[in-house]
């Protein structure tokens, strides 16, 4: 018994094309476009974030966390906390200050 959690169109090549095409444009809009470096204002960690509102935030943390923030070194933060306070604080200044660009609602 065969499953997929969604269809492969191996009947039809030219939609598998069209499927695939559409999956790099998300790839690339979800996790690599519009994506701006912060620096934490306390450590100077280095992130790539990129705000969808003011609400949402997606961080990309550039190298392993406890490599680089002395919080999560100290063992501030574990895998079901996976932020940092001092971080947070650094992305709201970039946005208070222009630095960080949030899109139009």
């Amino acid at each position: 018994m065969r499953w997929a959690k969604a269809p492969d169109f191996a009947d039809n090549p030219s939609r598998a094309d069209d499927v695939h095409a559409q999956t790099v444009r998300d790839q690339e809009n979800y996790l690599d476009s519009r994506l701006s470096p912060v620096e934490c204002r306390t450590c100077g960690t280095c992130v790539l974030v990129r705000k969808n509102s003011f609400k949402q935030t997606s961080v990309q943390w550039t190298s392993k966390p406890a490599d680089s923030c002395p919080v999560f070194r100290e063992g501030g933060n574990s895998a079901t906390s996976d932020s940092c306070q001092r971080m947070q604080d650094s992305i709201d200044h970039a946005v208070m200050e222009g630095i960080l660009a949030v899109p139009d609602q």
